[in-house]
């Protein structure tokens, strides 16, 4: 039985790709330790900085799988941020867990009337947000994503 890397023309036309991927970033990949987590995040932020708010960046989409990779990682090894948390749930445990208003979270997230929108739900974190939010509260920004 021939694999359906060999049988399937697409899935050729993927081989070169990925290969060029995995030389330009060698660690991309399962996050299967905690280098390949550090190291993950890492370019994670390199890209929040790049692509920050742009859902059109070209590097939007590679933006949001390392994020699904860095927040699987995360889920499996953090136990107190579990995988049925939502980015608004791990946001007030984190509040109540510092004695946070939302007044506090006006730098990290913008005017009140943002931070009343997330806080209510009506509005998601973006990807700034996320970044600056990760920052104040020592966690990887995919928990806020």
């Amino acid at each position: 039985m021939k694999s359906a890397a060999t049988t399937d023309p697409n899935l050729n036309k993927l081989i070169p790709a990925w290969k060029g991927l995995r030389s330009s970033v060698p660690f991309f990949g399962p996050i299967r330790n905690e280098r390949d987590y550090q190291r993950m995040q890492a370019l994670m932020d390199e890209l929040l900085a790049v692509v920050g708010d742009d859902e059109d960046h070209p590097l939007a989409d590679l933006l949001d799988v390392i994020g699904m990779l860095v927040a699987q990682y995360e889920d499996e090894n953090t136990p107190e941020l579990h995988a049925s948390s939502k980015p608004l749930e791990v946001l007030q445990f984190l509040m109540q867990q510092h004695g946070l208003k939302q007044t506090d979270l006006r730098k990290e997230i913008g005017t009140q009337g943002v931070v009343s929108e997330i806080l209510s739900g009506s509005r998601h974190i973006n990807a700034r947000q996320a970044k600056a939010l990760a920052k104040r509260f020592g966690v990887s920004p995919a928990v806020f994503l």
